[in-house]
């Protein structure tokens, strides 16, 4: 432990079992940025970073996609004691599966004698656990309206909107040396809220801001932005973001 509130990605790894190349990657695709950097560049986590990991881990265990697991989280609509108490009734579920075919597996050793029953091999319930669990969180108005929204589209179309969004970000970098609060850079803002409600889901203030932090948060999103616009972009959009979401508060 680096100090009382930040621990090193070796220390994390060692702590939730993940390798430092799949916190590495996490870092990169902005699902789980790090919280700060040492001296020597190194990621540092707090304990807001390790409750994240934990909300990751428990969606992989449900096998959603990583791309999945980010709209989720990062929709401002995710209820971590509803998540646990579906963590706590899936292992449940799969530690009573795990003892089915110990059980079975037992009764051939001491008997010799394979009576062919398949039930232990019976997932049908964790199965359905899993299907209503992926409902639930997959049926968020966000991640529900993105994927409506993508599934029509071409790559083409795909392309094209990555472009036009970059886009924005090159204007932003051009005014970055401006008060984020000036008017140049809060029409933008509107407009950057505008595209993503356009094109991605409704983008409410709450989710903006959290948008905002999450550009800033050193992570893909960071590098994208900052190569768009120049180094310092995504730190100016956040804080723009910020002030525009204050106005409206």
């Amino acid at each position: 432990m680096t100090d009382k509130a930040l621990m090193t990605v070796n220390e994390v790894s060692r702590l939730a079992g993940v390798s430092i190349r799949t916190l590495r990657y996490y870092d990169k695709i902005g699902l789980l940025p790090a919280s700060g950097h040492t001296d020597s560049g190194y990621r540092l986590y707090d304990a807001l970073a390790l409750e994240r990991l934990q909300q990751i881990l428990f969606f992989r265990e449900l096998e959603f996609p990583l791309s999945e697991i980010k709209a989720i989280l990062d929709s401002g609509n995710f209820d971590r004691k509803k998540a646990l108490e579906q963590q706590i009734e899936l292992l449940t579920l799969r530690r009573e599966h795990l003892d089915s075919l110990i059980s079975c597996a037992k009764g051939i050793l001491l008997t010799g004698v394979n009576d062919m029953d398949f039930t232990a091999f019976d997932t049908a319930k964790i199965d359905e656990y899993t299907r209503r669990a992926k409902a639930q969180w997959g049926g968020s108005a966000e991640f529900a309206e993105f994927e409506k929204k993508d599934s029509i589209r071409t790559e083409s179309e795909r392309s094209d909107i990555t472009v036009r969004f970059m886009g924005i970000f090159t204007r932003f970098g051009e005014i970055k040396t401006e008060s984020p609060n000036c008017e140049k850079a809060q029409t933008l803002v509107g407009e950057l809220k505008q595209f993503i409600t356009d094109n991605f889901y409704e983008c409410r203030d709450d989710m903006l801001r959290s948008l905002g932090r999450m550009y800033a948060g050193g992570s893909e999103f960071t590098e994208n932005i900052d190569r768009a616009g120049g180094s310092g972009t995504a730190d100016f959009v956040c804080r723009a973001i910020e002030c525009f979401c204050s106005k409206n508060a």
